[in-house]
């Protein structure tokens, strides 16, 4: 059994199909994509994932626990953090802050609003802040303005946010969305770094195969919202399903 498994999930809006009896099951430790055409349910399963959307059948577990309908603080309390596509930081602070707020999150899901004067000398903390920078190669940042950075320093800073709530599950959606070859390249040498030193398991949602194939360990191929193949990916390549339902090509 996985740490992430789903079964029977079927998901619909209005006339439209968008998940059809989805059965995914995720082991420890391991990088899982997901990968499919526009339109072929990869959001909506990830929604589901995180108790954002609560499928019409079937059901999400992880470590033996339900995830449909609970709260995003609930699912963060699980071990269970997120990495959006377009990076979710707070530009008017600076990099360090960023990273110090889901510090202090309260267990009922809302922040403690310390001034920072105050976070400053909860050393603690702070040098915790610091180390999860230092390990995404960010702490000759931690003072700059978070909305100043560049796109893939602001992806290296969302993950900073996510990992230092230490969870066992990373889910990212598009994590290399919009960026440069070099900072893609530096995105996938950084997950790399995560998967090696960290207890954790990665679920991926990402378009561009050179991200998938230099990273997952297993692969499910969506189309039209229904598991096409699951496989390692030196079979998923060339197979006849996949060559037919999605477009894109490793490189």
């Amino acid at each position: 059994m996985g740490i992430l498994e789903v079964k029977g999930v079927n998901k619909r809006f209005g006339g439209l199909q968008a998940l059809g009896d989805v059965n995914l099951s995720v082991p420890e430790n391991t990088v899982h994509a997901i990968i499919g055409p526009n339109g072929a349910g990869k959001s909506t399963l990830l929604n589901c994932l995180v108790g954002k959307l609560i499928p019409d059948t079937g059901s999400v577990m992880f470590d033996g626990q339900s995830v449909l309908g609970r709260k995003p603080h609930e699912i963060n309390q699980m071990g269970i953090s997120r990495v959006f596509q377009t990076p979710e930081i707070f530009g008017d602070l600076t990099v360090l802050e960023n990273v110090l707020i889901p510090c202090f999150a309260k267990r009922d899901g809302a922040f403690r609003m310390h001034a920072f004067e105050t976070v400053a000398r909860e050393g603690e903390i702070v040098a915790r802040a610091e180390q999860m920078l230092e390990d995404v190669h960010m702490l000759d940042k931690a003072g700059m303005q978070a909305a100043s950075l560049s796109r893939g320093d602001k992806r290296r800073l969302e993950m900073a946010m996510c990992l230092v709530q230490e969870p066992r599950l990373l889910l990212l959606d598009e994590p290399t969305a919009g960026m440069a070859r070099a900072d893609t390249n530096n995105t996938i040498d950084l997950l790399k770094e995560i998967k090696a030193t960290r207890n954790i398991t990665l679920a991926i949602i990402e378009h561009d195969m050179h991200v998938v194939f230099s990273l997952a360990d297993r692969i499910t191929v969506l189309a039209q919202g229904t598991p096409l193949v699951e496989d390692v990916p030196e079979k998923i390549k060339g197979h006849p399903k996949v060559q037919e339902a999605y477009l894109g090509q490793a490189h």
